[in-house]
């Protein structure tokens, strides 16, 4: 079961470290059409464009990666005091009754919106240019099928929390400056604090 997890986990991590590369692409096209407005004073007549597809691309496509990491915001003031099972009983509630549900709503308007605009061939009416758009649309029904499947992954870990009392591993690929400071902070006034925080931070966001 433990390799499914990390599976999903790792195919959601490799379409989000893909979609990274959206952020060089995008500084680039922005550099440019900086210098030729500026310099050449001979703006582009595409680059609006072509950075708003790739940040919005950058923006959706990192949508279940950030899950998988268990990046996304939450009131840790008070989450961090519960038990791993009350944590995971709370997730799992909302999971249903949120997240699920805003999810499915994606993938179905995401679809319709996606195929009549490729049923149209639409064009962007923004610049000139007007580049077909519908291959960027297409991105909000495939992002609403990461965010299910790596949904359907938290809830798993979720069950398995709360059979079990501690969370599941999954991968890990960056530290929050918060875990470090705590990390640092309570090494220097108590060495055995700092193994508690250490720990007690592991279990709660199920790190490697």
């Amino acid at each position: 079961m433990q390799s499914i997890l990390l599976g999903v986990d790792r195919l959601n991590a490799f379409i989000g470290k893909l979609f990274a590369w959206c952020i060089v692409l995008l500084m680039l096209a922005i550099t440019y059409e900086v210098f030729r407005r500026y310099v050449l004073h001979d703006p582009t007549t595409w680059a609006y464009d072509v950075s708003l597809m790739l940040y919005g691309g950058l923006f959706m496509m990192a949508g279940a990666y950030t899950l998988s990491r268990n990046g996304h915001v939450r009131g840790d003031f008070i989450y961090r005091k519960w038990a791993p099972a009350t944590q995971a009983k709370v997730d799992l509630v909302l999971y249903f009754l949120f997240y699920f549900p805003g999810i499915l709503a994606l993938i179905y308007s995401g679809w319709n919106y996606f195929y009549l605009s490729y049923l149209l061939n639409e064009h962007s009416s923004f610049s000139p240019e007007g580049p077909v758009i519908w291959p960027f649309k297409a991105l909000i029904p495939i992002t609403g099928v990461m965010l299910l499947l790596q949904g359907v992954v938290e809830v798993v870990r979720c069950l398995i929390c709360i059979r079990t009392g501690d969370w599941p591993q999954r991968l890990h690929d960056v530290e929050e400056m918060e875990k470090i400071i705590l990390e640092e902070a309570a090494t220097k006034d108590n060495p055995e604090e700092a193994l508690n925080v250490i720990e007690r931070d592991s279990t709660t966001r199920g790190s490697l």
